[in-house]
């Protein structure tokens, strides 16, 4: 599902006022936080995730096995906020510019 800049950039944009509704905390990455992101995806299609897990190496790892276990794509991260795009069922939620 890979994204062009383009795309990136108005999810980006569309995220900026979005709380993260997904918590990743000091147990790391459990199946109920896989479980969560993914019926957010598939509710919201863009989510913000907040990972408070050990240093920059180990969150950008736990954000992108996020992305891969739920078939989505990493946008952002900044920090400790991550944001997950996933299209929807049809007709989608998010509309997003052609690459």
């Amino acid at each position: 599902m890979a994204l062009s800049e383009t795309q990136k950039k108005h999810l980006r944009r569309l995220a900026h006022p979005l709380r993260p509704v997904v918590m990743l905390g000091n147990a790391g990455l459990t199946e109920g936080v896989v479980r969560e992101l993914d019926r957010a995806l598939t509710d919201h299609e863009l989510v913000k995730v907040s990972a408070r897990v050990g240093d920059r190496t180990e969150r950008d790892a736990a954000l992108g096995t996020l992305a891969e276990r739920t078939q989505s794509e990493l946008v952002q991260r900044i920090g400790h906020v991550g944001v997950f795009y996933r299209r929807g069922e049809t007709p989608p939620k998010v509309l997003i510019p052609d690459a």
